[in-house]
């Protein structure tokens, strides 16, 4: 059986194209995947044992390669954002033990303070008590430093910066328990506590705010008591 030239021809011609048509779809295929389109795959008509098909195979293994990498990737980084987002909210729950704010009764606030004191804790808690005493309308805050062995100036310093903050949002900051050490070394360190009143234990600062209420109550009442008495002669006076 003889092939004339003219099949030969066509025959060449259409392998060419299916060669270029491979080459364009592999092309197409890489093109993709630069774009980050990683479900594109590379379809080449050809034999198995071809070339061409051994060439569009590896580039879909690879392609293939590349998606199971980004998915692993992509789920490595949703359980890093999980286990980062755990991490922040076990922060703010240590932040919050380690800063407790405990209101005794209406308007009265407690912060006692328990461990080191430093520029980033300071911070946290000076932003928490403000927040605290303008949220719950706090009138008299107590700052118990009663967990506190030692404090040097900076710590010092901390609290009277706490302490004017408060004032400011116009409530009253005392305050308490200081210890013979911590009294010792404010002294040597001759800190100045003026405008900051202190108390020895929580008790007493607790005490000096109900007798000063107390007080405050007695006399409004006499101050009523005594504009009545001032109404009752003008009556009578009325009548002579």
């Amino acid at each position: 059986m003889t092939v004339s030239m003219d099949e030969l021809g066509k025959a060449e011609l259409k392998t060419e194209l299916q060669l270029q048509q491979a080459i364009a779809e592999i092309a197409n295929t890489l093109r993709a995947v630069e774009m980050g389109q990683l479900s594109a795959r590379a379809e080449v008509h050809f034999g198995e044992t071809e070339p061409m098909s051994a060439l569009a195979d590896t580039v879909n293994t690879i392609v293939q390669r590349l998606l199971n990498v980004r998915e692993e990737t992509q789920a490595y980084q949703r359980e890093l954002e999980d286990q980062l987002a755990t991490i922040e909210k076990q922060r703010a729950a240590i932040r919050e033990l380690s800063t407790p704010m405990i209101e005794v009764w209406s308007g009265v606030l407690c912060v006692p303070i328990v461990g080191v004191i430093d520029s980033s804790r300071a911070a946290e808690m000076t932003s928490a008590l403000l927040s605290a005493v303008v949220e719950k309308k706090v009138m008299f805050t107590i700052i118990d430093i009663t967990g506190i062995e030692a404090m040097d100036t900076r710590a010092t310093d901390h609290f009277l910066r706490m302490a004017r903050s408060v004032r400011l949002l116009g409530a009253e900051c005392v305050l308490s328990g200081i210890n013979p050490n911590v009294a010792r070394s404010i002294i040597h360190m001759g800190v100045e506590l003026s405008g900051v009143e202190t108390y020895r234990s929580l008790r007493d600062a607790l005490q000096h705010h109900v007798q000063r209420r107390q007080r405050a109550l007695a006399a409004q009442r006499g101050a009523r008591g005594e504009g009545g008495g001032e109404r009752k002669p003008r009556g009578t006076g009325g009548t002579q």
